[in-house]
Formats: structure tokens, C-alpha cells, sequence
């Protein structure tokens, strides 16, 4: 059996009309790249919307044509696999901001010259807008479910509260209805790496063909550690050297553990633009559900449709288990049908997207409801 799944679309679409931003302004173009697997049924209604992280893409399934590497979520999605394309039309579509083909701040201007730091600000919400209009204009009224992790979680869940028709079921993944100052903390620390860059020129740089790299690999650099866990890095590393017997008694990277954060942050730049990494952490931190709907989290849920399940895992100190769990309380208070599961993982945030067969189990039996 094939394990591979058929891509029926990669392609970028121009949304009809002007979108209306929450900051109060407009975007008259946005253009929403994406990739589709499988076949839409008949009556439209197996379409499974899965929604990226932060520095992800639309490339869910399908070889990055960047790095070569496998898509993001194949070990996921695919014939007989949980998210099966044999079974559901499966979309992934590349979030308002990004730079992997939807527009962003990289994207050309109305005057013909890239955004840059013109390009207004946006929310996860407006990131939810642009996917509607996808949906609207691929003809699907209703999804199957929405699935999402950590960022693709909030945009699960804005979905499932902002659109309430539009998802029968919504897989929410090591995720959170708010950021927590830490969280905030941890983004503005990697903005800063960036904005100190002189290469930046206060977002800039497009037509110079020098990058904020560095800037942008710190930014990367920080933002990994917190997607692992304390056991998992003491497990994989430890306080081993890298490829040398002794300590340098220098600042080269000494330690495996420093070599392998470079290595994160320097790949990184191959694939993402900084003025997007801005962008999209700002609309993270500006999260707040519940301060959407009133002050309080159940209201969000009081019209949804949907039925929801909640994953956290024990090692996520990124968004733990407590985040989950109040996302449940406020399901529950509205009355909306929830589950919810914490498992056991090594692998701290990250394990949504890591070889963790309960999380697979999980997906398959909630999908197939």
C-alpha cells in the first residue's frame, strides 16, 4: 500500500475581495498558497483542514522545496494513516504573514516594492479569515474536522469559536487559548535578535540581498529549546563535547548540545524570511480568546458546533497540560462535547509532531467519530 499521498493541488489562489484585518485595516490582494491530498467527496463533507505552527508551510505531506526534506506531518498524513487521504480531502494552506507563498511582508506592495515592516499588523484571527475564504472558494461549506498544533491549535479553536458552522469536529493539539507572559517573554527576546541586526534596516533589506541571519537564527535558536524538554536534552546531549576530547577553553561550540542549537538556528535562514518571524510571533502573543469574547473563555464556545478533543503532553512546558485543561473547563462550561487526553512523551512541545503512537491512536479514533 502506498504510504505516500497523492497531492491533488499545490497551488496559490487570489482571494476575491479585500480582507478586513482586526488591526482596521485592509489587505485589497492576499494570495493563499496551499496544497490539497486526496479527493473531495461528492457532497463536500470529508474536507479535514489541518492548520501549520509557526514556522511551518503548506507543505504537510509533500517534499519542502526548499530543504528536499518530507513534508512536516507525513509520518501523520497519508493513505491508511491517521489523517487518511484514502478517506478525507485534506487541506494545509500557508498562513497570512508567512513567506512560503501567502502574502506577507515579503510580498509585493501595492507600489510595487516588498511590505517590509509597512505591512500591517495581523492576528490569528485574520490568519483564520484568509483560511474561510479558501474554503469558500474551493466550494467546502462545512469541514469534517480542524486540526491543529501548537499555533495550528489557536487557529483551531478560533475557527471553531469565530466560525461556528464552518468545522464539525476540532483536534486541538499542545496548545493554549492565550499567551502566557512567559510566552511573550520568549517570542520579544527573538524579535530583538532580529531588530539588532544590522542587516534588519528596520525590515528593509529585500532589494539589498542581505538577510538578518543572524539575527534570525538567535530568534530560531531560542524559540527551539523551548519546543524540547529538560529529560530530552539531557538524554540526547547531556554534557557531551563535540567531536573533541578536551574543552576548548573558547567560544566555539564545545558542547553538543551548542552545535546542534547553531545548526537549528543557520538552517533555519535557508527557509524563512525575519520580517515574517515578526509578524506571526506578534499575532501569537496578541492570542487571547477569552479577551475576544468579553473576558470570558466559554463564551467563545457558546454557538460552535463542533465537538472538540484536547492533547497535551507531560514534557510541554510550553504550553502544558494546565493550558488544556482550562480550554476543557471553559468547552465544558459552554456545553460543548469534549475529550481530552494527556500523554506521555519525551519530547516536550515537539511531540505533536514526533513518533508518539498514543497521539496517532488518539487522531484515528477521533477523526473516524
Amino acid at each position: 500500500m502506498a504510504t505516500a499521498p497523492t497531492t491533488v493541488a499545490s497551488e496559490t489562489l487570489t482571494l476575491p475581495g479585500p480582507l478586513q484585518l482586526d488591526c482596521g485595516r485592509q489587505l485589497d490582494r492576499v494570495d493563499v498558497a496551499y496544497e490539497a491530498y486526496g479527493e473531495l467527496s461528492p457532497a463536500r463533507d470529508n474536507a479535514v483542514f489541518v492548520a501549520h505552527a509557526l514556522t511551518g508551510d503548506h507543505y504537510l505531506a509533500s517534499p519542502h522545496p526548499i530543504t528536499g526534506k518530507p513534508g512536516w506531518w507525513a509520518r501523520m498524513v497519508g493513505p491508511g494513516k491517521p489523517i487518511d487521504t484514502n478517506r478525507f480531502y485534506v487541506i494545509c494552506a500557508n498562513v497570512l504573514g508567512s513567506c512560503m507563498g501567502s502574502t506577507g511582508p515579503a510580498s509585493l506592495a501595492p507600489d510595487g516594492k516588498p511590505y517590509g515592516m509597512r505591512f500591517p499588523v495581523i492576528t490569528i484571527r485574520d490568519m483564520v479569515r484568509a483560511h474561510v475564504a479558501l474554503l469558500d472558494a474551493l466550494g467546502i461549506k462545512r469541514l469534517h474536522a480542524v486540526v491543529g498544533g501548537s499555533m495550528g491549535g489557536m487557529q483551531a479553536l478560533s475557527l471553531a469559536a469565530n466560525f461556528p458552522e464552518r468545522a464539525s469536529a476540532a483536534l486541538v493539539l499542545a496548545a493554549t487559548a492565550r499567551h502566557s507572559a512567559q510566552n511573550i517573554a520568549f517570542h520579544e527576546v527573538g524579535r530583538q535578535a532580529i531588530m539588532a541586526d544590522s542587516a534588519w534596516q528596520d525590515g528593509d533589506y529585500y532589494a539589498s540581498g542581505n538577510r538578518p541571519e543572524k539575527g534570525l537564527a538567535v530568534a530560531r535558536m531560542a524559540a527551539h529549546i523551548t519546543y524540547l524538554s529538560e529529560a530530552g536534552l539531557t538524554g540526547k546531549f547531556g554534557r557531551n563535547l563535540q567531536d573533541r576530547a578536551e574543552k576548548t577553553f573558547g567560544f566555539d561550540a564545545d558542547f553538543q548540545v551548542e552545535s546542534y542549537l547553531r545548526y537549528q538556528g543557520i538552517s533555519f535562514t535557508d527557509r524563512f524570511d525575519a520580517n515574517s518571524y515578526l509578524y506571526i510571533t506578534r499575532a501569537m502573543d496578541y492570542f487571547d480568546l477569552a479577551e475576544e469574547h468579553g473576558g470570558y473563555l466559554a463564551n467563545a464556545f457558546r454557538t460552535t458546533k463542533a465537538r472538540f478533543c484536547l492533547v497535551s503532553f507531560d514534557t510541554d512546558w510550553l504550553y502544558p497540560t494546565a493550558e488544556s485543561r482550562n480550554i476543557v473547563h471553559a468547552l465544558n462550561a459552554a456545553g460543548a462535547p469534549v475529550t481530552f487526553v494527556e500523554l506521555s512523551a519525551p519530547y516536550g512541545h515537539d511531540s505533536f509532531l514526533l513518533e508518539v503512537p498514543a497521539l496517532d491512536r488518539v487522531v484515528t479514533g477521533f477523526l473516524d467519530q
